[in-house]
């Protein structure tokens, strides 16, 4: 990257992951495995199939890839595998007789899918990276830049943020998703992508979509998929555990970086009022899923019952999340939580906020965002 992204260390242990066995890393575009790559494995081969040259060889002889592995290649690097899946039969193969360790990065799960990942039987893992987080910027962390901007390194650390958002949101993701050969619509998925970032955080109605969208309601299930295949959504399921309250089982979904769905709303620059809230709420999922993929490997989900309580986010069993952008918290804020405690099924009850010190009310504990993020960091929110 030419925006000073090279000072940046990230938190995906990618020479930890790769000494011990194979991996899967995908990512949506511009999160930087090409950079980690070349900061974690420096002496790796590389196979990069958006070069053509190379796509070329590989596609018309697979059996060439081992022809370029040395006996002094012990990690190989191919980046964009989704472009030709059927290697993954040679990838299987080289594991299997040679040993060797593959690194295997793409910007979709779609077509890897179809092109057979089971082949690996379990011999990669499947990882994935995100946008930056606080924990790997330190001091050069901004909340209200984060939340504008979003975090992708290449748009965080940008001298022309705004028109690199409204490429990246714009003609790119089209483009992307026109190359998975998922939708030949372009101008509906283009409706759709729009109407869909509006309904970031929510809990999403189909019919609604579909409509504002002008397209079939079936299409809109088909385009969410898409969104989620290509890793630019993430689904976190509802918590269905409630004994106290009927919940709704229905999921909510996230766009993959709060600055890329501030675009696609067309937000202001600097989110105020509601928009400020589901930003904010955005960017800690944001933070939830890295800090779980990187380390934890906990799942995420969320709690609502029918009458209406709510509680953002549910780590594993143990920890509960309410998210608001407030500079002070009121009691009328702590409401869901303490219905939530209820259920007497999660030891810690945690309010984050932009508040600025620590302070207890009852069961829950309120807390700055900051603190909140280095202790998740630190590893202290576990079960």
């Amino acid at each position: 990257m030419t925006t000073g992204d090279g000072m940046v260390h990230r938190a995906a242990d990618l020479a930890t992951w790769m000494a011990r066995k194979s991996h899967f890393l995908l990512g949506p575009r511009q999160t930087g495995k090409s950079h980690l790559i070349r900061q974690a494995l420096p002496k790796a081969k590389i196979f990069d199939l958006l070069d053509s040259s190379v796509y070329l060889s590989l596609s018309q002889n697979p059996g060439r890839l081992a022809e370029e592995i040395t006996a002094a290649d012990r990690v190989v690097v191919i980046d964009e595998v989704q472009r030709l899946p059927e290697l993954l039969n040679e990838v299987h193969r080289l594991i299997e007789s040679r040993g060797i360790r593959f690194l295997l990065t793409g910007s979709s799960a779609r077509r890897l899918r179809a092109g057979g990942v089971n082949l690996l039987g379990g011999r990669a893992r499947m990882r994935h990276l995100h946008p930056l987080t606080r924990h790997e910027l330190g001091a050069r962390f901004d909340l209200a830049k984060a939340l504008s901007r979003g975090l992708l390194p290449s748009i965080y650390l940008s001298h022309d943020p705004t028109a690199d958002l409204a490429a990246y949101a714009g003609s790119y993701l089209q483009q992307e998703v026109v190359a998975e050969g998922a939708t030949r619509n372009v101008p509906a998925f283009s409706r759709f992508l729009r109407v869909a970032a509006l309904a970031n955080a929510t809990l999403v109605n189909f019919t609604n979509i579909a409509s504002d969208a002008q397209v079939p309601r079936t299409t809109v299930y088909e385009y969410f998929e898409i969104l989620k295949d290509t890793l630019l959504l993430h689904e976190v399921p509802a918590w269905a555990a409630s004994k106290k309250r009927k919940p709704i089982v229905s999921s909510k979904y996230y766009f993959f970086d709060v600055g890329v769905v501030g675009a696609l709303q067309g937000r202001a620059a600097t989110p105020q009022g509601p928009e400020q809230g589901l930003a904010f709420e955005t960017y800690l999922l944001q933070e939830l899923k890295a800090y779980s993929d990187y380390v934890a490997g906990e799942p995420i989900a969320f709690w609502r019952s029918t009458s209406g309580y709510e509680v953002d986010f549910l780590i594993g069993d143990h920890t509960a999340i309410e998210v608001t952008a407030k500079t002070a918290v009121g009691p009328q804020d702590l409401r869901s939580l303490r219905r939530l405690g209820e259920e007497k099924q999660f030891k810690r009850l945690l309010c984050v906020s932009l508040e600025a010190r620590r302070r207890q009310v009852g069961d829950v504990t309120i807390l700055p965002y900051g603190q909140f993020l280095d202790r998740l960091w630190a590893g202290e929110f576990k079960g």
